[in-house]
């Protein structure tokens, strides 16, 4: 029994021994110096950014650091933490993602206690507004239990830009939950000496960059005024952020947008990258290529510009456009105005997908009043009526015309006269008796908005946001036609006619239906909501705007102050306002807690049910259905639009 006692004591002090080897040892190891390191190993300095993006990691696989996923990071070890300027290494994080591992290949000593080395990362924020102003804020910290003084921190992020030059101006000090009393104890001296700090509650504040629609793009590099009209080959910046826009090749503004505005839309139906960057034009990368032709990239991670040559950007362009022409389906068999609740949404290529879209929503087990009651005039009607007055004769002059090819602002004059002469065009019969039936049927004092619905638009990967107008018709402005051939004329403005110049699609294919109900007057509030959270990409989130009365979120006022909220999914979720509005009471939302409840149950149904409709899985991270609502007069909220949101 002694013998046995004696061999198990002994294999207990073997396997403390490996323990302790393993996991503190690493002495056995010969030192390596950091500028001796070969690069799969690591780096003693840091000069540029595109040095610090081939050590990075950027990915789930963040080990014990969970905090870290999905974050671009660089792992570091201070070799001299008590020498301010002293020895790093910056490590392949690549290659190497645990600090343990890393200091025994490179011979240093993980010992109980303090080992010989401070451990550390080094955080990419893209987003976020780093010291010097710009976009692009690099935080460091250390182990979660660590704890470090001022005159540690301040001397560690002395040694950090030293070693890592690119770090001036942009790094600030992110303390983790062990750090955070000894960080409150000495907050007034990180205020003194005015070193950046960063805290986990500033992650959605300080924005400085937003990457809104991500892409590559080629054009020529110009500021947008009221006197600009860009062209498609042109990269636009927007010192204010416009309601309309025409094709472009791309937008950097310096208004702070949402993914909902119509400018964003466009953007991304059009496949070119935006992006909002802080104080843009007083950078010198963007204002010294105004002007000129150049590359443009947005990205999750930043934006990058540089020069390009004409050869560049004509290649791009060829490759975009596409080589034959398109013809647009359009069934022109239903020959009379249906109200919604009759209207299937098999049958868009009849009424439009607005209109088909809003018709869906009637049938779904909502409060009353929350689809607004309405109808849908046909795409015959827009057909006969261009017949009767022999417009598509007129509309093959105008695509025909050679000189109007070649010159955009002619084609522009020649669209608007165009578009005066529709308005003045005589209804036929039997379409004036049906408009005169359906004007009828409001009330007399009643407005009446009627809605564009083309087979052009709200569909699955193209939204057509804002390429056609809709307009209300007053009581005192005669008969419903004269706004009806309003809407048929917004078919043929400028916007719209060089997007289906772009994509090479039969302008004469192209149809307008009307979706025609109660207009809005009062509303206190309305909005855009999309199923996912596609700005931030949380999880388990409805993304949602919403503005003041009747300040359009899609169309805001240059002085609007929209709210930006994430909704969760379920209600034990609860909401978090990212940006808040002016007009809200300070830390509350826009909305009650009544509408966003009733949003969250009615987004959860909308997804499900059009997802079965459009034929996709409603877990796919790339189906999203887009709203628009509004709370009107009498608190109630009303959903009056929803289309496939485009990825």
């Amino acid at each position: 029994m002694k013998s046995l006692a004696t061999l198990l004591l002994y294999l207990s002090l073997v396997t403390v021994t490996a323990l302790a080897q393993r996991d503190f040892g690493g002495e056995d190891n010969e030192r390596i110096e950091p500028e001796d390191l070969e690069f799969e190993m690591g780096v003693a300095a840091i000069p540029d950014r595109a040095l610090f993006e081939k050590l990075s990691y950027r990915g789930p696989d963040a080990g014990r650091d969970s905090y870290l996923a999905g974050i671009e990071f660089v792992k570091f070890i201070l070799a001299t933490p008590e020498t301010t300027g002293g020895k790093v290494y910056f490590m392949n994080t690549k290659n190497h993602r645990g600090h343990p591992p890393f200091m025994s290949e490179v011979g240093l000593s993980r010992g109980r206690g303090r080992p010989s080395g401070v451990r550390g990362a080094i955080c990419y924020l893209p987003r976020l507004k780093a010291p010097d102003g710009d976009p692009g804020l690099y935080t460091f910290d250390f182990q979660p239990r660590d704890s470090y003084t001022f005159e540690e921190i301040q001397s560690y992020h002395a040694t950090l830009i030293a070693r890592a030059p690119m770090l001036k101006g942009k790094l600030a000090f992110h303390p983790l939950d062990g750090n955070l009393d000894q960080y409150e104890t000495d907050k007034a001296k990180y205020e003194a000496a005015k070193l950046p700090v960063h805290l986990d509650s500033d992650k959605r504040t300080n924005i400085a960059y937003l990457p809104l629609n991500p892409g590559e793009s080629f054009g020529l590099l110009r500021i947008m005024d009221n006197d600009t009209r860009p062209s498609p080959r042109d990269i636009v910046i927007c010192k204010t952020l416009p309601n309309q826009m025409p094709r472009m090749a791309g937008v950097i503004s310096e208004v702070r947008q949402t993914p909902l505005s119509h400018v964003n839309l466009r953007a991304i139906q059009d496949k070119v990258p935006n992006a909002y960057v802080n104080d843009a034009l007083t950078q010198v990368a963007i204002s010294s290529l105004v002007g000129k032709l150049v590359n443009y990239q947005v990205t999750s991670q930043g934006y990058k510009l540089r020069e390009a040559t004409k050869a560049e950007v004509d290649k791009h362009f060829e490759a975009i456009r596409p080589t034959k022409a398109q013809t647009l389906k359009r069934d022109l068999s239903i020959n009379e105005i249906i109200p919604l609740k009759d209207i299937k949404f098999e049958q868009s290529r009849s009424f439009g997908v607005k209109t088909a879209n809003l018709a869906a929503l009637s049938t779904f087990k909502f409060p009353e009043g929350t689809v607004p009651d309405g109808f849908g005039i046909p795409f015959h009607f827009y057909d006969a009526f261009m017949k009767h007055n022999d417009f598509y004769a007129r509309a093959d002059k105008l695509i025909n015309d050679p000189e109007l090819k070649e010159n955009r602002r002619e084609l522009e004059r020649a669209l608007k006269k165009f578009r005066k002469t529709i308005e003045g065009g005589d209804m036929p019969d039997d379409l004036d008796t049906a408009l005169t039936a359906l004007q009828e049927s409001f009330q007399p004092k009643q407005s009446i908005r009627c809605r564009s619905s083309t087979n052009n638009e709200d569909l699955p990967g193209f939204s057509g946001a804002g390429l056609y107008d809709s307009y209300t018709h007053k009581p005192d402005e005669g008969h419903l036609s004269n706004t009806i051939q309003q809407v048929f004329a917004s078919l043929w403005n400028f916007r719209a006619y060089e997007e289906r110049e772009f994509y090479r699609i039969d302008h004469k294919a192209t149809a307008m239906g009307v979706l025609v109900h109660p207009n809005f007057k009062g509303e206190k509030a309305n909005g855009v909501a999309v199923t996912e959270d596609v700005l931030y990409e949380s999880l388990g989130f409805y993304y949602l705007n919403t503005q003041v009365g009747e300040d359009l979120v899609t169309n805001p006022d240059e002085d609007s102050s929209p709210e930006e909220l994430l909704l969760g999914w379920y209600e034990r979720d609860g909401q978090e306002i990212v940006r808040s509005s002016k007009e809200a009471a300070k830390g509350k939302s826009l909305l009650s807690d009544k509408h966003l409840n009733q949003l969250r149950d009615h987004l959860g149904t909308i997804h499900s049910k059009f997802a079965k409709h459009y034929k996709r899985d409603p877990d796919d991270l790339k189906f999203a259905m887009e709203i628009e609502f509004k709370i009107d007069k009498d608190d109630k909220l009303v959903i009056k639009q929803t289309r496939p949101w485009v990825f």
